[in-house]
């Protein structure tokens, strides 16, 4: 099996139920058939959005310290920081697109708009890929776009309770109103808040989808 780094902390709730998904995923009767995992939960990442070059540079030196402890293949459970992914991308280990296998599965079959919950980072990667892939993305408009970055806030200081699961809901709704066939989670807490039963169409988990990913790799 080959060893996992994974780059983590944005956020720190959101880098601690990936690698629940990825333990509960692998199948394995005892300990020795776990995947070993190194990771670096750093909080003090710069925001993506507001200081992109910033974070660019700290994710490639905390990508090189994880192959300089012993890490093969790498991931990252955030999506928005795929686009400062240069730095990592360059360390010379094999590097898990998150955005790229999420819309794998997405667009499987014959999906022509996809509902996208990402903040505005994000959102750019997925217009792009959908878009390779012969999709549209269909996004939050107006209001809703700052509905959803108070519900992401929300996860990131603690507050995984009844009204942010209730605004993440009627988030999603939205989107399949305005035409969405299948809806991302392209944040890496819209999971924390919102589950398939939540949603009329069909939910694709961006970080289960990374941890499946990782899971196949290593293995």
């Amino acid at each position: 099996m080959r060893v996992l780094g994974v780059l983590g902390g944005m956020g720190p709730a959101a880098t601690v139920a990936f690698l629940a998904r990825v333990q509960a995923l692998t199948p394995a009767t005892g300990d020795q058939d776990h995947i070993r995992m190194l990771v670096d939960i750093n909080p003090q990442v710069p925001d993506r959005n507001r200081a992109p070059q910033a974070a660019d540079d700290m994710l490639g030196e905390m990508a090189a310290r994880l192959r300089e402890a012993g890490a093969q293949i790498l991931a990252m459970p955030c999506n928005t920081a795929h686009a400062q992914s240069t730095g990592l991308r360059g360390i010379g280990l094999p590097f898990i697109d998150m955005i790229a296998e999420t819309t794998a599965v997405a667009t499987e079959g014959e999906v022509k708009k996809v509902g996208v919950l990402a903040t505005p980072g994000g959102e750019a990667l997925y217009t792009a890929a959908l878009s390779s892939n012969g999709a549209k993305i269909v996004r939050l408009v107006g209001a809703n776009r700052q509905a959803f970055t108070a519900c992401i806030a929300a996860v990131k200081r603690g507050d995984t309770g009844k009204a942010p699961r209730a605004e993440m809901r009627r988030l999603a709704a939205a989107l399949v109103a305005s035409g969405a066939e299948r809806v991302i989670a392209g944040c890496t807490e819209v999971p924390l808040l919102l589950g398939p039963k939540d949603v009329s169409v069909p939910l694709i988990d961006s970080a289960d989808v990374l941890a499946r990913a990782c899971v196949k790799a290593c293995r």
